[in-house]
Order: structure tokens, then sequence, then C-alpha cells
């Protein structure tokens, strides 16, 4: 694989794909720039080496519609790269070409939204060429689009241009091959999170590789299940328990929830307490772990030497909830463990919690992170060559 700093690229123009797929709130405002900073470390390189910049992400939509624009993505990005910040309203229109021409030496040009073009999805070569047509030098720099096979902008378009992968595909690739291939040991692997089928190949491509994995959130809920102690109302995914008692475990132990803080109506506090699993009534739900399994988790991860984490504890969005999350944030971040997140949800908690910059590395990829990690296809990277 050919990587941004191997290039000289003063005065070329360089098509950048970003992932500036950011959080939006009902009124159309960024509520967490965490991928947008995320890049900083490309741009502000491309800007010193003298190239024309040509950025290009999708957000959310599927279709044109104008609440999924990247503009709002322009200011915020004008502030965090202390420069200012080109936009134009399409992505290969006469507008774009140039727009894109016209650039000069360290200047930013940022397109409108990819997914405003259904051939974006579609592996599509004629929207991969109009893109390619406007650079001289293709940099894939959105490792959360890696996993994709459909995706014009990060496996079409390297068939039209010299490409290479940008700092922060580069950081990805060497953290999450470090904790997936070259495990210290004692090695922890910590998975939370509402669904256990979206994990399932994680946890089976570390079984006998870690000597531990701490199993909390809603995907838990399932794993007791399975183990037919009784979970009322909760979370779980019927189909599942099956092939969770058909895992071969041999050299790791796995962690479940000892205790849980559970209740009967979310909205009305008075319903809650903590409680150990297996006394769970049928009518209460499991909301996130109890203090026991705080400390039970707790005391493994201090004594681990690497550790990865995909996923809350419970539901974090409410402070109530959030109580279990933290306890393993902070557990972490006071080992002197070298530790690898990812999952928008746990990141998204770190960040508002303040508590993101005391790990070792995080991973802007959600599902693109467990994919890797679980030695599955990245098409996005195997396009670089």
């Amino acid at each position: 694989m050919k990587f941004l700093r191997d290039i000289n690229v003063a005065d070329k123009r360089v098509l950048v794909r970003v992932d500036f797929n950011v959080s939006l709130d009902a009124g159309g405002n960024i509520t967490d720039d965490f991928k947008i900073r995320a890049t900083l470390p490309t741009i502000k390189y491309l800007v010193a080496a003298g190239a024309k910049i040509i950025l290009m992400s999708h957000l959310k939509a599927l279709d044109k519609n104008e609440k999924y624009s990247l503009k709002p993505v322009v200011e915020r990005l004008t502030k965090l790269a202390g420069q200012e910040i080109r936009f134009v309203n399409d992505c290969i229109s006469e507008e774009a070409v140039q727009a894109a021409a016209g650039l000069k030496a360290g200047e930013i040009l940022l397109l409108e939204n990819l997914r405003f073009y259904k051939e974006e999805k579609e592996n599509n070569e004629f929207f991969a060429k109009k893109l390619a047509a406007l650079g001289e030098v293709y940099v894939n720099d959105a490792f959360a689009e890696c996993h994709r096979d459909f995706t014009s902008s990060t496996v079409t378009i390297t068939q039209f241009l010299p490409s290479y992968a940008g700092l922060l595909l580069e950081a990805e690739i060497k953290n999450l091959t470090k904790v997936r291939d070259q495990h210290e040991h004692p090695f922890c692997v910590i998975i939370g999170g509402a669904k256990i089928s979206t994990k399932i190949k994680l946890i089976k491509s570390f079984l006998n590789k870690a000597d531990d994995i701490v199993l909390g959130g809603a995907l838990a809920n399932t794993i007791l299940h399975a183990k037919g102690i009784a979970v009322g109302k909760s979370i779980i995914e019927e189909s599942m328990a099956a092939e969770f008692n058909n895992l071969e475990i041999t050299n790791t132990k796995l962690h479940l929830p000892l205790d849980a803080l559970v209740c009967a109506d979310r909205d009305n506090m008075a319903t809650c307490h903590i409680g150990p699993v297996g006394f769970i009534q049928p009518g209460e739900s499991i909301l996130d772990i109890g203090f026991d399994s705080e400390k039970l988790f707790s005391n493994v991860i201090k004594t681990a030497k690497m550790v990865i984490w995909n996923g809350p504890m419970g539901l974090f969005e409410n402070d109530f909830f959030a109580h279990g999350t933290r306890a393993i944030a902070e557990a972490i971040t006071s080992s002197e463990a070298f530790s690898v997140v990812g999952g928008g949800e746990t990141i998204a908690y770190l960040e508002k919690n303040g508590l993101a910059d005391k790990f070792s590395f995080i991973s802007t990829g959600g599902g693109a992170m467990l994919k890797f990690l679980s030695g599955e296809a990245m098409p996005g990277i195997e396009a670089l060559g």
C-alpha cells in the first residue's frame, strides 16, 4: 500500500475522500465535530506541502435533500483549519470542475454531499471518473467507509488516479493491526452496545486470543438469556442465543454482569433499583450494569496491558444510566494499558465527558473497526493496492 507521505504533492490537485458524516441536531447544527477534527492532520499536511486540496464526503442522505448539505461543515472546518474553505454546490458539475482547476497551492475546496448522487453507492464508473477528473492524485482518509464494497469514491475511483492512504487512514491501519495481530498480554476486549448480531464476529475473532472478554450493554442481555438467566423485558436477540451457546471457549475468560440497574419504567426513577442478575422481574428492563459489575470489570481492566473497547454498558444517553459506561472509561484511562476505543456511541460519550484524549487511540470507524478487527474484507483499503 502507498501512503501520502511517500509522494510529492506540491502544486498538485489532491482529491481527498474524508468522512464528514457528522451528527446534526434538528436545526441542522453540528453537535459533534470529532470526525472533522480527525482529518486535520492530513489537511494541514497537504496545506504545508503546497497541494491544491479538494475534499469530498457524504452526509447521511441517499438522495438530494438540502438538510443534508455539507454547508454547515464549511464554517466548522474554517475555524478548525484556521483558513478559508471554498465550497461548491455540487461534486461533479462544471462549477466543481472550474473551482478545482482554479485552486492555488495551499487552498482548500469542499464539494457538496456525494450521496446527492445515488451513483455514489453503486460502484459507478462514470461517477467515479467524473470525480477523478477533478484531481491529479487521490487520497483516502475515510476509514469509516472502507468496509463498504459499493462506494464509488473509495473503491471505484482508484482505477482512475494514483491512489494513497491519508494520515488518518494510515494511523487506523497501524493501531488496529497492532491490537488485532500483535497482542500484549494480559489482553482485554470490552464489548457493549445494543446488538450482539453486529458484534458476534468480533467476539469469535478474539475468543482464545484475548485473555478476557468483558460483555455489557444490551447485548449482554442476550447472553444472559442464552444461559437461562431471567432478563425481564430487556432487549434481547432470540436468534443469537443458540449461536452464543455453540461458541467453543477454551483460553478466554468471559465476564458477564453480576448485577444490573433495572427499571419498570425508565422515565420514573422510583421504579429503578440495583439487584443481582437472575432476580429481575418480568416487567423490568436492564438499563445499566450495577456496582458489583463495575468492580469486577474494572479489576479485569486494571491488570491488562492492552484493551479494546467498543460499545457502552447501558443507556448512556440518560446520565442516570451512564454510571457503568463511565466506570469502564475511568478504569481504562487510569490503567497503563495501550487502549483503543471505537463506535459512535462510545466516542460520543467520551467526547461529551472530556475523556477522549486519555485513550491511546480512538478509531473513527464503527462498523469499519468491527470488520477490520474481525479480519473481514476492507474493500476501500484493498483498492489502494
